[in-house]
């Protein structure tokens, strides 16, 4: 008899006695019937669409027809009789084991009435479809997708499958690879028997992402497990390529808080290179195949804007939705499609995320270089982590038997068929694949480096060299030669104790920001906007303004390469600046973020790229055309716009109002009048929308005339180096006279005394942004008992110096 389930409101026994169940029968509750992949889609369709979430529809063989099958053919005293004798650490015999257990699935036809329920269902989709209609065919085992244990990719997936017999030889082969080498492995690791998980088969209608584009996204940060983020990844073509990781994709940043409250904020964009897209194979064995992306494609986004913004509406729904069912907080991993005939969204498969979510929150671990060395290959980096060790380049992953324990997988990309090897890495580099990737992947799950999408690991690095593999210094992700010296910090976060004074963070590098935000803090005391300009950027401003009128021809060059996806150039610096900035603010939201607006001097301004057109040449630039009164001359106004157009997207689009803004080197109160004119005019209005406008205080004339000043800012932050440089008549750059610099000196602490007494008596904030509480517990304590609003600090100075705050409180209150 064909057991078929046509009507949604299906019983519980008829469920588990069913062959097969269609997606919209089945939620969440079904794992152990259908598998973690398909009761999600089950849960999805039923619960989602609702809420304008598309998701193909289908349908799953269950745990019940898999079982029969091994039942039915007498299979598993076949299959325990090859496991008795299993060794997974040895490839060769996991690779045996493997293939006579595949073959034995293969070599057992389905029974008829499992055959007929699989074919009729397959004819109802095609009803709704059209005939003949293309579906992908994926194994969702019984025991995948747990919080604790990611199976995915364990199994076999197959697209672009047409007509009844190719959908029936697919599930065949799907229900075989149940026993893939990298399953069996997974499995014996992971504690699971072998016999208690069975396979289910999902049969979904294809989306004609061949046509388009599709990638994984992640509801949390999947390096640092900052939960206020989605990262999605999208490349031209089918899916699978993103997943495998060959190639490397585009990369999206929104920040979900302002997201849900109706903002735009898109925190990042990275260009991938694309450089192949899988595609319907219209002839032939094989389902799908890989084809070139032109070079116009590859140097253009593969998503809209709007796109991006609906699909990380779309993740943080998905995770609200399985943090609710689930009880407690879920992150997800989520594959998307775009239809490239209906220009849809879709999301094809959900899955809670496996290793930042099951990380403990009060231990802080982080790894720094001690030495600096020869940087062999660059790429994405993965695992905050640093690993070393003698590299092992394998090509094939017939050959990964050649690995040995502790050495440096050097290879081109990663698929599970690599998985077993893989756990014995010190750890891995790849030529392709982006943050989504196997790879990277399976790296954060064991715990070990990664740097993917090198392009060359495989050609530059050989098989014996030692190296050190690096992803403790930011987004890139370095091999060094040799093996550096490195040291692991560990920081406890248990019953820290509170303090009346603030303690901010001094940040300048976006890449950082994220894991920052972790150590305890009040928010950031100065967000220096140098960093992003020199490194991110890498322009002059009014050399993207004016562009046209440049004489350097080198530097007219490296600009249009620079800004190839731009055709109004100066929008390049405003988006860039905007995301960096954004990407500080969004780490430390709701608490406030201080951000200070350029501060180069023109020597430094003069080295960006096109800066020799526009500045001038000083004696001292220490003490000359820098900070406030660059902003309201007619000589870089223009420049100063873009920063302020910048700030306006920071707070106006992505919903960012925690940022204050801070001018530095204001020399006088009339000077701080003509700034906030200049500002006004681009859409920054002090007060309006929120927004403080604080002043640097790290002249004699700031603290002088700090009454003056406090008509015209909201409040002051100590630049201490500048502050001691020139109320002691020194050139901190002069290595001459470096012996007398002391914040310490009488001369300073009277300044920073008489700034703090006059902002008190005026109601403004102060805090202290500068050097001298991080190198000097006694100036803190100073600070202290003055009863400064905020001490800024560096982040390594942050823990120590809490603690010895904490103290001087305590002293105080007795």
């Amino acid at each position: 008899m064909v057991q078929i389930t046509d009507n949604i409101q299906v019983s519980s026994s008829r469920k588990e006695q069913a062959f097969v169940l269609q997606f919209k029968e089945v939620g969440i509750t079904d794992i152990p019937l259908v598998g973690g992949k398909n009761a999600s889609l089950g849960e999805m369709l039923q619960q989602l669409t609702p809420r304008g979430i598309s998701v193909p529809d289908g349908f799953a063989t269950t745990a019940y027809a898999y079982r029969y099958f091994i039942e039915i053919a007498g299979l598993e005293e076949k299959l325990r009789h090859l496991f008795a004798d299993l060794d997974v650490e040895d490839v060769n015999s996991l690779r045996s084991v493997g293939k006579q257990a595949r073959s034995l699935i293969l070599q057992t036809p389905f029974p008829d009435e499992l055959q007929e329920a699989i074919v009729h269902a397959y004819r109802n989709l095609c009803q709704r479809y059209g005939p003949e209609t293309d579906v992908a065919v994926r194994s969702s085992a019984t025991a995948e997708d747990l919080p604790d244990a990611s199976f995915a990719g364990q199994q076999e997936t197959y697209l672009n499958v047409h007509g009844v017999q190719d959908v029936l030889e697919s599930c065949h082969r799907c229900f075989a690879s149940i026993f893939t080498d990298r399953a069996i492995s997974y499995r014996q690791i992971k504690g699971f028997d072998h016999f208690e998980v069975a396979l289910s088969v999902g049969v979904q209608k294809m989306v004609r992402s061949d046509l388009a584009c599709s990638g994984v996204m992640f509801s949390i940060d999947t390096e640092t497990g900052f939960k206020d983020a989605a990262l999605i990844t999208s490349a031209y073509g089918l899916g699978e390529n993103v997943v495998q990781g060959s190639v490397n994709p585009d990369e999206f940043l929104v920040f979900k808080p302002t997201l849900k409250q109706g903002f735009r904020p898109i925190l990042a964009k990275r260009l991938g290179t694309k450089e192949i897209k899988m595609v319907y194979d219209l002839g032939g064995s094989k389902f799908t195949k890989n084809v070139s992306v032109s070079p116009e494609q590859r140097r253009q986004f593969s998503l809209e804007d709007d796109e991006v913004i609906t699909l990380a509406q779309w993740a943080c729904e998905i995770e609200d939705h399985y943090s609710k069912v689930r009880g407690s907080y879920t992150p997800m991993d989520i594959e998307w499609a775009k239809d490239g005939l209906t220009e849809e969204l879709f999301i094809v498969q959900a899955r809670p995320e496996t290793v930042q979510s099951q990380k403990a929150g009060n231990v802080l671990r982080s790894y720094q270089l001690q030495e600096q060395g020869s940087v062999l290959v660059r790429g994405r980096a993965v695992g905050e982590m640093i690993g070393q060790g003698k590299a092992r380049v394998i090509l094939d992953v017939h050959k990964i038997d050649q690995f040995h324990a502790g050495e440096v997988l050097v290879t081109n990309r990663t698929d599970p068929d690599w998985e077993p090897i893989m756990k014995k890495a010190s750890a891995i580099v790849t030529n392709q694949g982006g943050r989504t990737c196997h790879a990277a992947i399976i790296a954060r799950e064991m715990g070990i480096p990664a740097i993917v999408g090198c392009g060359t690991a495989t050609t530059t690095l050989k098989t014996g060299q030692e190296v050190t593999v690096c992803c403790a210094e930011g987004e890139e992700g370095r091999v060094y030669d040799g093996l550096l010296p490195f040291q692991i910090n560990e920081m406890t976060l248990d019953n820290l104790p509170r303090t009346r004074t603030q303690i901010l963070m001094n940040v300048g590098n976006p890449e950082e920001a994220f894991s920052l935000s972790a150590i305890p803090n009040d928010g950031v005391g100065l967000a220096r906007m140098e960093f992003i300009i020199a490194n991110h950027i890498q322009a002059h401003p009014l050399a993207l303004l004016y562009f046209d009128q440049l004489k350097d021809e080198l530097a007219r060059y490296k600009i249009a390469e620079l800004t190839a996806q731009y055709e109004d150039k100066a929008q390049f610096f405003v988006d860039k600046l905007a995301q960096g900035i954004g990407t500080i603010a969004a780490a430390f939201y709701p608490k406030p973020v201080v951000v200070r607006m350029s501060d180069f001097k023109s020597n430094e301004y003069a080295n960006l790229l096109g800066g020799r057109d526009f500045e001038p040449k000083e004696e001292n630039p220490m003490i000359g055309w820098r900070g406030a009164s660059r902003y309201y001359d007619e000589r870089y106004r223009d420049g100063f716009s873009l920063e302020c157009k910048a700030m306006k997207q920071v707070r106006n689009d992505m919903g960012l109002t925690n940022v204050i803004l801070m001018i530095p080197f204001c020399r006088t109160p009339e000077e701080g009048r003509q700034v906030l004119a200049e500002m006004a005019k681009n859409g920054l209005v002090r007060g309006q929308n929120g927004l403080q406008v604080y002043v640097m205080c790290e002249l004699p004339s700031n603290v002088i005339l700090a009454d003056r000043f406090s008509e015209v800012f909201d409040g002051f932050s100590i630049g201490s180096n500048d502050l001691t440089q020139l109320t002691l008549g020194l050139d901190r750059d002069s290595a001459l006279v470096a012996h007398l610099f002391d914040e310490r000196d009488e001369a300073v602490k009277r300044m920073v005394e008489q700034a703090i007494a006059t902002a008190k008596q005026y109601d403004r904030k102060i805090g202290i942004c500068g050097q001298a509480p991080s190198d000097y517990p006694e100036f803190a304590r100073f600070l202290v008992e003055l009863g400064i609003d905020s001490i800024s600090l560096n982040p390594d100075s942050v823990m120590k110096t809490l603690l010895h705050i904490a103290e001087v409180e305590a002293q105080q209150a007795k």
